[in-house]
């Protein structure tokens, strides 16, 4: 039995721990020290350290750690030199007695991957998905991040989400300014805050919970949102044109 726990590193990321018996993994340790600290308080082997994509917050605390793993550094191509695997879409990996295939999300940057384990529907998706939100576009196109979202968006309901960052709380709130009818969204808003301070974390989300939720997820029952329409004068617009504005708008607010 695997079991996941986040490890806080700078205000609001989370390097993900996958941890087995006296072994333990690392997704985006954008910091060595909670990791670090882990390893010796709980004396703990490190493993493998797993990475999204090469923003500074989410591979800077490999090269303190990569002499201490016993396996490898698994990353996307065309990436960050410390990675010593370089996966593509399609590969699958193992940790811990655990598979993970390998999903080429584009968009936040162009050589964003996502991890999922299908036999237990566990994602780590760094910053392409947020639980009620998705990740700025940076080095890729507005068309990719869509195209990256929908990828992950078909991945069964039950799937897990362990993403890189807790934005949770803001990403609600102007979650309701896109849908301020939507009562499932409403819900989780009223909710947010006692689950952030029970269990000091908003995550894991799911599929199924932002399919009902997020906007970014959602661009396909948005064409008839009137105000939306309203906002930035669209008449019929496709699915990819919604997510953009949305996206826009986001990025403005």
């Amino acid at each position: 039995m695997i079991n996941i726990k986040p490890l806080k590193a700078f205000s609001d990321n989370y390097i993900w721990l996958l941890e087995s018996n006296e072994d333990i993994s690392v997704v985006d340790p954008g910091d060595a020290k909670p990791v670090l600290d882990y390893l010796e308080n709980k004396n703990k082997n490190l493993v493998d350290i797993f990475i999204t994509h090469h923003h500074f917050d989410h591979t800077a605390g490999v090269p303190e750690l990569i002499s201490k793993i016993s396996g490898s550094v698994y990353g996307p191509k065309n990436s960050y030199e410390l990675i010593r695997d370089k996966v593509t879409e399609g590969d699958i990996i193992s940790s811990l007695g655990m598979n993970f295939e390998v999903i080429e999300v584009p968009g936040h940057t162009l050589d964003h991957i996502a991890f999922f384990n299908k036999e237990n529907n566990i994602l780590f998706c760094g910053d392409t998905l947020f639980a009620g939100g998705c990740g700025r576009v940076f080095e890729g196109t507005f068309d990719q991040m869509f195209d990256s979202l929908n990828k992950l968006k078909k991945l069964p309901e039950s799937t897990q989400i362990y993403c890189g960052h807790e934005y949770t709380k803001s990403n609600l709130v102007f979650s309701i300014g896109v849908e301020p009818e939507n009562s499932d969204l409403v819900l989780r808003n009223s909710e947010i805050d006692s689950l952030i301070m029970k269990n000091g974390s908003s995550l894991p989300s799911s599929i199924e919970l932002e399919k009902k939720t997020n906007p970014f997820l959602r661009c396909d029952l948005l064409g008839d949102n009137i105000q939306l329409m309203q906002r930035f004068g669209l008449k019929n617009p496709s699915e990819k044109e919604i997510f953009t504005h949305i996206r826009e708008w986001k990025d403005s607010a």
